[in-house]
Parts: C-alpha cells; structure tokens; sequence
C-alpha cells in the first residue's frame, strides 16, 4: 500500500466513499459555486468521448455550472454544439471562442493595448473559460473532451479538496495510470520518457532545487484535469503553447503556498494520443520543445541558476542515460503486470525526444519567455467588465443558435 505524502499533499484513493462525497460536495456546492470547464474543437463533438462525458456530467448535482469553450469555423458547428450540450441540466455555457463577437471583443481589448488574438489553441480557450467561469464559481474543475474513461467520479475528486474548507486546498491536480482502455500497454510518452528523465538529469546538474523537487511531487506532471479557486484563475497567467500544463504548474509555485497544492488519485485513465511528429514543429515533439523552455525559463526566474549553451549539451548527455535507466525499469513493471511492451522502440522515442533538448535550447536562448497570456487581474485593469462583455457574446450567440433551432430546416 502506498502512503506516500511528498512537497504537495496526495489525496489517495484507498476506496474512497464516493457516496459520501457526492452528497458533501452536493451540500457544499450550494453555498459555493462549482463549475466544470471543457476546452473543444468542433470534432470532438463528433467522437464517441464526449457524448460519456455529457452523458455523466448529467448525474453530477454538484456541479452547478458546465462552460465549454468550443473552436468552431461555421455558425452552423456552433449551432450543433447548442444541440449537443442542450441536454445537460447545469447552467451552461458554451463560448464560441473564434465567433465574431468574441472576436470583436479581443480587438477592442487590443486596441487599448493587450493583445490577445496573438494567442491560439487550448491556452486560450483556458484563459476565456477561466474569465466567464470566475464569474460563476468559487472552484472550477478543468478538463479535457477526449477522456474515454470518464466517470463522475472524475469532477468530484478534482472540486472537492476545494470545498472542503478545512483542507485550505487551492489547486488539485489529478494524476492517473495512463494505460490503453482496449490495448494492455503504458501510454504517457511524454511524461515517461521526456519529463521524468529530464527532471531527473536536471537534478543531477543543479541539485535539489526546491522547483525541481516541486516539479517531481507531481506524479503526473502533464495531466489536463485540474481545479482551482476562483482568486486563482484570475491570477494565473496561461500559457499560450504545448507547455501549457507544465507551465501552469510553474504559475501555481509561484502563486500558492505548497500546502495548499494537493494532487488526487482518478485511477486508470485513457484518452486521445498525439503523433510523435516529424520535427520539434509537430506533434510530441513540440510538445517537449515547449515543455523543457518552460522549465529552463523558470529555473531561471526562481532558482537564480545560468544556462548556457554548455549546460544544455551536458543535459542532452545526462538525458540519455537516464532514458535508458527508466525503460529497463518500465520494462520490469510491464512485463510483471503482463502488459506489452516494445523495449527498443520505446528507446527510439527517447532518442527522438533527446533531440528535441537542442532545438528547444536553441530556442529558449533566441526567446527565453515564451508565449504567455497575461492573467485576468492585468485584462480587468484594461476593460474592468470584460467578463461580464465576455457572458454577454456568449449569452447571444447562444440565443441566435437557439432560433437556428426552431426554424425549419429548409430557413436554416
């Protein structure tokens, strides 16, 4: 049995009384706010996993408020999108983050100097859904719309540490076994063969750094379900590229004090995977790029530490060999648990992420900050009611979408 406790609190499952739970966070929900937050593309709607999440969002009383921030390229996707999450019996909310009237929000917001339709992809779907959110909620889960292992035990774990009063937790970060629904195989590349191995190689560099240690309590570092407090998401600057996840976690070191950070225990957990990519451009690999610039960058703002070009060659060095470490002992773990595992081809992937370590060096000397947006508190000193602005396109666009509905479809 593992009780180990590290620099954040672990929340373990040792058959938690889900019952129970529920009907706390039920009770508690009622005198503060709750709300789940799902970033999505269009396409999602048209895969099986998010019709199980709809489907089990539907039973969660305790969740008061469900806000999807959709990317759509026609009125007629945002149209079905209405459709698609009509069922839910929350309050929800579905932003239509390229429509055209969030869109003239974000150029009336640039035109007074912040400009963020600069930023695409997930880190500002976050950022919008956060806005609207913070309006609605004292604590906000965040997920993603390709998890086909989703249950309701997922938004429960995830808001109620934040409920809880007497725990003083701010963020929850979930952590899992990703291992495939249909395949007996390891998933997680990018956490098991880049950041493990790199966070280790680091270590080795510049000893026990305390953001290093923070980085290596999580136990999985890269998870896309997380939940905060509303004074949080208001004052946390996204990240606009692949590093998001890992960049949020440098927001909430320097944000939150350690014990009021905890991670939770969701099981076994399987969802879409990318393709590795062709260049540090594409795929995992740029995922990897933009994750090891996130970490050196802030290494460098917290830890007082110098990078040079050197470091980045001797970490590159240390990398491989502790790749090659952790692959024999995944190997052990997989075989023992009667799951396949390629031990060769998983070197392969080490050695492609190995050489991700250059370019994203590289890349990190010509722009060592990164792509970031600024956090709400900087937004509401331009536009002090760009939320309630932000509630009111969507509430629109959602009312025209809803007329699109009721008309014939030969009117449509």
């Amino acid at each position: 049995m593992d009780y180990k406790q590290e620099l954040i609190t672990t929340i373990h499952d040792f058959g938690c009384n889900l019952e129970f739970l529920e009907e706390r966070l039920t009770q508690l929900s009622e005198e503060d706010g709750t709300a789940v937050l799902i970033p999505a593309l269009y396409d999602e709607l048209e895969r099986p996993a998010l019709t199980k999440i709809v489907e089990h969002l539907k039973k969660c009383a305790f969740v008061k408020t469900v806000i999807v921030c959709l990317y759509a390229n026609t009125k007629e996707q945002y149209v079905k999108a209405i459709e698609f999450f009509k069922p839910l019996p929350q309050s929800t909310l579905v932003i239509w983050e390229n429509g055209e009237r969030v869109t003239q929000l974000l150029e009336k917001l640039r035109s007074r100097g912040l400009d963020l339709l600069s930023f695409k992809g997930k880190g500002k779907a976050v950022w919008l859904g956060l806005g609207v959110a913070s309006l609605q909620a004292e604590a906000i889960a965040l997920h993603d719309a390709d998890i086909v292992t989703y249950d309701k035990s997922y938004p429960l774990k995830l808001l109620f540490p934040l409920l809880e009063k007497e725990f003083g937790i701010a963020f929850n970060k979930a952590y899992y076994a990703r291992l495939g629904s249909e395949t007996r195989r390891f998933h997680g590349r990018v956490v098991r063969l880049f950041v493990t191995p790199l966070l280790s190689a680091l270590t080795e560099m510049y000893g026990y750094r305390d953001y290093l240690r923070y980085l290596n309590a999580y136990r999985y570092p890269l998870s896309g379900e997380f939940a905060l407090t509303r004074d949080l998401a208001l004052n946390t600057r996204i990240p606009g590229n692949w590093g998001l996840e890992i960049g949020l976690l440098a927001e909430v070191y320097r944000n939150v004090a350690k014990k009021r950070i905890a991670q939770i225990d969701l099981g076994i957990f399987d969802h879409k995977h990318q393709a590795i990519g062709n260049s540090s451009e594409e795929g995992l690999r740029k995922m990897c790029r933009d994750i090891l610039r996130s970490v050196l960058r802030t290494l460098t703002e917290t830890e007082q530490v110098i990078i040079s070009r050197e470091h980045i060659h001797s970490l590159r060095v240390k990398f491989r060999r502790k790749a090659q470490d952790y692959t024999r002992q995944y190997f052990v773990d997989a075989r023992f648990n009667y799951l396949q595992y390629d031990r060769h081809h998983e070197e392969v992937i080490s050695e492609v992420f190995e050489r991700v370590i250059l370019d994203g060096g590289e890349l990190y000397f010509h722009d060592p900050a990164g792509a970031q947006i600024p956090d709400w508190t900087r937004a509401l000193a331009v536009m002090p009611d760009l939320r309630e602005q932000l509630l009111d396109a969507t509430l629109k666009d959602a009312a025209e979408a809803e007329k699109n509905l009721l008309l014939p479809a030969d009117l449509v």
